[in-house]
């Protein structure tokens, strides 16, 4: 049975903060911090914006790209993320009935880093190929944390992606997936503490580029093909040096890479990064493109995806909802302040 992606739909918040004014509160060159990180500016979202939200929004999207899709024949919804609203209470159940699917589905949030959204495309691949649901729901979604003056605050952002999977009119064929994971503890937040902590240096070579590169040359190895066989390539984007560096070692090219790389004009969107990555491609594919797809996830893990696009999406309404092209071309740019408030990092009093 051939399974794969039905749909999809993104959501990324219009603020936005750039790394110079940042770095103007710190007394740092945060200019050059960002040119360094690769990255411009990085969205925020609004004091009514969180993960439900943001995965809500994705989801109605995906939902109304297919109109023929019945919401009570989704058997599944995982939505993944570090930044759940909640500590105890799903983000899942409120997805499922904002985009009215039936009571009768399995529902659970999701948390591995930032690939908790690709680990929930993997567990809907399985629950559709056994024939257990028709449609199962993957979203990546996050608002992701960064303590103030940390490196992780010209990065850290907002945005999400949600995946309709399926056997029926699949837009885009997931060929075969497979993970490499190891205890690698290179980020991390425990209970209650409002900002992750990380090994700095640690978090390059032994971490992410070590999973990555393993998940992917595996892939390659399993295909049998090389790198020149994709038409795109989307990796996870913790800012834009990363992604270019590992794309680069693997064999990838910059244009391979372009419109998966998000994350120097949105900044880490954490686990809505490669779902929010893998959009922008499916928003410029054509049937027999084929992509090459590798997450990551701090503690550490890689998923990694080889998909063709199918005939199928000449017939898909993506015009039925908004594009990423338009959705981030609507931008609002915030001072410190703003950002502080927005983030919760000043507490009005009441």
């Amino acid at each position: 049975m051939d399974v794969g992606i039905v749909s999809y739909g993104a959501y990324v918040p219009r603020n936005r903060i750039k790394p110079e004014e940042i770095g103007r509160i710190w007394g740092v060159d945060g200019k050059g911090m960002g040119k360094g990180l690769m990255i411009n500016q990085k969205s925020v979202p609004s004091p009514d914006e969180d993960v439900v939200t943001i995965a809500t929004e994705a989801a109605r999207s995906m939902m109304a790209r297919v109109p023929e899709v019945n919401p009570k024949d989704i058997g599944a919804i995982y939505v993944g993320s570090e930044s759940h609203p909640y500590a105890v209470k799903p983000t899942a159940t409120i997805v499922a009935e904002a985009i009215e699917a039936t009571p009768s589905m399995t529902a659970a949030d999701m948390e591995f880093a930032c690939k908790a959204g690709t680990a929930g495309i993997q567990a809907c691949m399985g629950l559709v190929g056994s024939g257990m649901v028709k449609y199962g729901v993957a979203i990546g979604a996050d608002t992701s944390q960064g303590a103030p003056g940390d490196a992780l605050e010209y990065s850290a952002s907002a945005g999400g992606a949600a995946y309709l999977i399926g056997s029926e009119n699949i837009i885009a064929r997931i060929n075969k997936t497979l993970s490499f994971t190891t205890d690698t503890p290179d980020f991390w937040r425990r209970e209650g503490q409002p900002y992750p902590k990380h090994g700095g240096r640690f978090t390059g070579e032994p971490a992410y580029f070590r999973h990555i590169t393993s998940a992917a040359k595996m892939m390659l190895e399993a295909m049998g093909t090389k790198p020149e066989d994709y038409n795109y390539a989307v990796f996870h984007q913790p800012n834009g040096k990363f992604p270019t560096r590992v794309a680069a070692q693997l064999g990838f090219t910059t244009e391979q890479i372009q419109y998966g790389l998000l994350t120097p004009e949105i900044g880490n969107t954490y686990s809505g990064a490669v779902p929010l990555g893998l959009a922008n491609v499916l928003d410029h594919a054509k049937p027999g493109d084929r992509i090459f797809v590798t997450s990551y996830g701090s503690g550490a893990g890689s998923d990694s995806f080889d998909i063709t696009v199918t005939d199928a999406i000449k017939d898909y309404k993506r015009d039925n909802a908004p594009v990423l092209e338009k959705i981030l071309s609507n931008v609002v740019y915030l001072d410190y302040g703003t950002y502080a408030k927005f983030k919760g990092k000043i507490i009005l009093p009441e």
